[in-house]
């Protein structure tokens, strides 16, 4: 283990900055729906504040100890049973919004599907170090992680939450690719997925609607293409500039979940493209040094677990953006550190405080012109990345 330095100072920034930034227009976004419902415009700020304020106590946490105690085979296996336990567990409660994520406790609501991608990034780094060397073996080391991964999509599926159980199938993807898999392997698993993925999205009526819309909202801009029109709408009006902070029209009830899942659309009106690309581009600071972080990390686990945490959130972000500008179908997912609601946002903070602690051990610094592809490598140059440090193996498969 490198001698612990001090956390990466950039990616601790982002962080914090998103999370405030989230607070702030949490606020914008929901005063005038607070004000209506619950009888103050701060209801959902508050709550929000002391999500924000639970958070940053788990990431300061998640930063002191000593990221390899995660590699406790009954912490790891102790908390994907305590996910599956939590995502059969909301059936037994009511549906919100016609889907059943949450399990019901007094004062606020817990997402097990969200801790979910921690569970899985976790147990997919713990597992494929343990492997090392088996990359390659189907049975001994892809099937389990497949099947592990299946399982959860399939319940977080069954909620329904389809976004989700995609970011899971991200996360999976990037980390067996990185370990060493073939993509002989993948393929085995992608095609039948995909052919799943369609199943659901042409046979399931709610989902096809969804499609319809996609490809023309403006056909039912008063029914089912009032979500995605709306946000458009916000995402226009803001121009260059924006309309100015709390003077957007669209959350007075016209966009719904503006506060939550469409936070970025009010983003866009009121602070503009500046604002959108601002934010875009702290995000792909993230990105960078969360990436920095997995290919400068000490140990095999350290590179996969990073790898796994800074997948599942700037994807999650990229895909939340997206969903706001009409680029893909509408799914019902938050935008990281900034959307309303302290089942995303606690675990997200976690996932980071974990980030900090990896990036606390970073050894040396990134050598480009040692940076080599596997993906079409000799069987030689394959077996020799296979026994190298994490750095190496990372670098050479994103080089």
């Amino acid at each position: 283990m490198a001698k612990k330095l001090y956390p990466d100072k950039w990616l601790f920034a982002a962080t914090v900055g998103l999370a405030l930034f989230g607070v702030v227009m949490v606020y914008s976004a929901s005063a005038v729906m607070a004000q209506r419902a619950n009888g103050s415009q701060f209801h959902y700020v508050i709550k929000q504040g002391i999500w924000t304020g639970v958070g940053f106590i788990a990431m300061l946490v998640a930063m002191q100890f000593d990221y390899t105690r995660l590699k406790d085979r009954r912490l790891v296996y102790g908390l994907l049973i305590v996910t599956f336990l939590g995502l059969i567990a909301v059936f037994a409660f009511s549906p919100i919004n016609g889907a059943r994520r949450w399990i019901k406790l007094s004062g606020f609501n817990i997402q097990p599907s969200e801790l979910s991608k921690l569970s899985l990034a976790i147990f997919l780094a713990y597992f494929l170090e343990r492997h090392a060397g088996e990359e390659r073996s189907f049975w001994r080391t892809f099937f389990p992680c497949a099947a592990v991964t299946g399982v959860l999509a399939v319940l977080i599926v069954a909620e329904p939450d389809l976004g989700t159980a995609m970011m899971l199938a991200v996360i999976f993807g990037v980390l067996i690719y990185t370990a060493g898999a073939r993509l002989l392997h993948l393929g085995y698993v992608a095609l039948p997925a995909l052919i799943g993925l369609a199943g659901l999205l042409i046979f399931v009526p709610f989902r096809m609607r969804r499609m319809i819309m996609f490809l023309d909202p403006w056909a039912d801009p008063q029914g089912s293409g009032f979500q995605v029109v709306q946000s458009l709408i916000a995402i226009g009006s803001g121009g260059p500039n924006g309309l100015g902070f709390a003077q957007g029209k669209q959350k007075m009830l016209f966009l719904p979940f503006a506060h939550s899942d469409f936070i970025f659309a009010v983003v866009g009106e009121e602070l503009g493209l500046v604002g959108t690309l601002t934010v875009l581009l702290v995000f792909g600071l993230f990105l960078w040094r969360g990436i920095r972080t997995s290919l400068l990390a000490p140990d095999r686990f350290g590179m996969l677990l990073a790898m796994g945490l800074v997948t599942g959130i700037v994807v999650q972000a990229l895909f939340n953006m997206s969903v706001v500008l009409s680029m893909v179908p509408t799914k019902g997912i938050p935008l990281p550190f900034i959307s309303y609601g302290g089942s995303s946002l606690v675990p997200t903070l976690a996932s980071v405080g974990i980030l900090l602690n990896i990036s606390q051990h970073t050894t040396g610094s990134l050598d480009l012109a040692k940076v080599k592809s596997v993906a079409a490598g000799s069987s030689k140059e394959t077996k020799k990345l296979r026994a190298a440090p994490a750095r190496r193996v990372a670098s050479s498969r994103f080089g």
